[in-house]
């Protein structure tokens, strides 16, 4: 395809306690609202947003997400979505529990959907696309949906209150966005939309990087201390709508491929998160593409400070075999990742390669 396609949700709200304007926001898309929120975010935030949609004289169905972006799980809400007759499906939590609201809404016709993330974790919030993993968390495939969330309403306060581990995530996973979206170009990949990538996808992920190395560390910190700063904020829009406009409409390549290459191991690595995966991915891509050690060096600075991995010793693998890394890299090339979107695809063998050399690359680093 040759077509230049970009997409994008309708509307993106972001500020202080704009959680209780939520009903405000979205009373025009129907009046049956089913909220999905696992029990500690029902705690922290669900109860909130279901107040303001009844103060704005909706009807409310509440759901407990019971942990996995799952089919079963998708399907098991869906159905209870349809029974009840909810007309807006309303995610409230982190990347997996978005998922599964958007996956949700693709199941159920005329339903509208609203994303509201408490974390900034991830660029799962703007995209029409779900990641499907296994009940038991193992990467499965990637769910494409006709549009994308109509609202995404994100709380910067409540951003400010979660554990700057999170945000530190949604950096490295929004800092893959321009490393991946310049490879799929230059590679004439296609972009998540199924199209070539404009002007204006390319610019936002270019942005984005920027963004985040002129207040990724500003912005961490106030995460830190609980503090709404102007980094904060900046932070907050490029890991969520930046990120995700520019990934979806510039295009993935091999750094989200090693990540889900990641989730056939077993171990302590199977407990970091999306971005914290992704942060290592960065690294092997960009020693694939053989970029100067000063360039790689600017990413393992921010990554390294961020306490995110960049070393084998990071992700819970220090001494794994290259046996264990070439099942990795299989999966990161299997047919329909986007490490196809590079513009010569690599071997196993090569993102092995890649993979080790940016272990020793970090270590390097580090010890000076």
């Amino acid at each position: 395809m040759n077509e230049k396609i970009f997409i994008s949700p309708s509307k993106y709200v972001q500020g202080r306690d704009v959680l209780d304007k939520t009903g405000e926001y979205i009373k025009e898309l129907g009046t049956k609202a089913m909220i999905l929120a696992d029990e500690f975010v029902w705690n922290m935030a669900g109860n909130r947003v279901a107040g303001s949609l009844k103060e704005a004289s909706m009807s409310v169905i509440e759901v407990t997400f019971e942990g996995e972006a799952s089919e079963s799980e998708i399907k098991r809400i869906a159905e209870k979505a349809k029974a009840e007759g909810a007309d807006i499906i309303v995610g409230v939590g982190g990347g997996k529990t978005l998922d599964t609201a958007k996956g949700v809404r693709d199941l159920i016709e005329g339903a509208a959907c609203v994303i509201v993330p408490t974390t900034a974790s991830t660029d799962a919030p703007t995209s029409a696309l779900s990641v499907i993993y296994s009940e038991n968390g193992v990467f499965e495939r990637y769910s494409f949906y006709n549009k994308n969330p109509d609202i995404i309403i994100v709380d910067s306060a409540i951003i400010a209150g979660a554990p700057p581990k999170f945000l530190a995530a949604g950096i490295a996973d929004a800092l893959a966005t321009w490393v991946e979206a310049r490879s799929s170009y230059e590679g004439r990949g296609t972009n998540m939309a199924g199209g070539k990538a404009t002007i204006a996808g390319q610019a936002i992920a270019k942005k984005c990087e920027q963004v985040l190395f002129d207040y990724g560390l500003l912005a961490y910190e106030s995460n830190k201390r609980e503090v709404v700063s102007h980094a904060l904020e900046q932070v907050i829009e490029a890991n969520t709508l930046l990120s995700g406009l520019g990934f979806e409409s510039g295009g993935l390549a091999l750094a989200h491929a090693v990540h889900n290459g990641f989730t056939v191991l077993e171990g302590d690595i199977h407990h970091l998160s999306h971005g914290e995966k992704v942060a290592f991915g960065i690294l092997t891509q960009l020693t694939l593409e053989a970029h100067n050690q000063q360039e790689i060096n600017r990413y393992i600075e921010l990554l390294s400070k961020l306490s995110l991995p960049v070393t084998f010793k990071d992700l819970h693998i220090e001494g794994i075999e290259r046996d264990e890394l070439l099942k990795v890299a299989k999966t990161a090339l299997q047919e329909g990742e986007s490490s196809h979107n590079m513009a010569t695809v690599p071997t196993a063998e090569e993102v092995v390669d890649a993979m080790i050399a940016a272990d020793q690359y970090s270590l390097t680093y580090l010890e000076k």
